[in-house]
């Protein structure tokens, strides 16, 4: 029975800059050690701080930065000894926003297409093209210069760019980043069709709710290193954190400003256990103070990642998963 490669396989992967911190030249470590697989047809959530590492590791990924140390391969191509394979086998959204801006919509996707030699059945080029167009809200921008299109406009185009020559694993750097709400459901309609069909994804995001809602595992990166390693589910279930949420106008007791964030009026504050809750609850009423809407409920996934962005390292041990 033949041996199936990991979509993606990163594999003691370090990366080092020498680079002056305080008038000092020394080295810089972004990357250490870093090892773990993401198997065909998974949708993997790669998270972490600024500064974690993560656009190094997606820089090595796509070939735009080389490793200290390690391989990193794509489908069984390393990203070194065998770029051109890897990187037909890959579409990355990125960050910025780059754009060519002499062309129209469906010119820059034809000549993107182009670059990874998608030129034999232009009828069906052009046909994914229009689908393409179409999901991502683009139909009516199809022959709109890319210089008249708005930002949010402008990142459906990277997505669509990322995508035309049928890549079967994508990777979506921050794609939702400054975008409007109707593009992010659009687009994540649109890529869980993609994995549903086959297509591995891999996600990295500050939105935390869509990495819980999309991913079926992830991986946490804090100064370049995996501190956390497993199924959504499971380190959802790892924590035994309990959330009170509310709202208030008067200044929260200093006593509980270590484990609370607030936005506004509103109160999230983390707690253990039942004990915890009620110690809580009593700080408030002995300080006068009035929560509104109070809710009691179980940890998410931002909970989770504060947890462990301040805690010791939760990995588990890398397995095959089943897809």
């Amino acid at each position: 029975m033949p041996v199936i490669s990991p979509a993606i396989s990163f594999q003691h992967v370090g990366k080092t800059y020498i680079g002056h911190r305080g008038g000092t030249r020394g080295a810089v470590k972004a990357l250490d050690d870093v090892s773990f697989d993401i198997e065909p047809g998974e949708f993997f959530g790669l998270l972490g701080p600024n500064g974690a590492g993560k656009t190094t590791l997606i820089s090595i990924l796509a070939g735009l930065a080389r490793a200290s140390s390690g391989s990193v391969k794509v489908l069984g191509h390393d990203v070194v000894t065998d770029y051109a394979a890897a990187r037909r086998s890959l579409g990355i959204v990125p960050q910025e926003l780059v754009f060519d801006p002499f062309f129209s919509v469906r010119e820059a996707l034809r000549i993107q297409s182009g670059y990874f030699g998608v030129r034999n059945d232009k009828r069906a080029n052009d046909k994914w093209i229009d689908e393409l167009l179409a999901h991502l809200g683009l139909a009516d921008k199809a022959d709109a210069n890319m210089r008249q299109l708005s930002g949010g406009m402008k990142r459906r185009v990277l997505v669509a760019q990322a995508l035309v020559h049928r890549p079967p694993v994508i990777v979506l750097d921050e794609p939702t980043a400054g975008v409007d709400v109707e593009l992010r459901q659009t687009l994540w309609q649109f890529v869980a069709r993609l994995n549903r069909e086959g297509h591995t994804v891999l996600l990295t995001t500050h939105y935390l709710e869509e990495a819980e809602a999309l991913c079926g595992r992830l991986a946490m990166l804090k100064q370049g290193r995996v501190v956390a390693l497993d199924r959504t589910s499971a380190l959802l279930a790892g924590t035994a954190s309990t959330m009170l949420r509310f709202k208030m106008d008067a200044a929260l007791p200093a006593s509980l400003e270590a484990q609370s964030r607030v936005t506004g009026r509103i109160v999230q504050i983390t707690a253990h256990d039942a004990h915890e809750v009620e110690q809580v609850l009593g700080v408030l009423r002995a300080a006068g103070c009035q929560p509104e809407d109070l809710e009691i409920g179980r940890a998410d996934l931002e909970d989770v990642f504060l947890e462990i962005m301040n805690g010791p390292p939760r990995t588990t041990p890398q397995v095959k998963v089943a897809v």
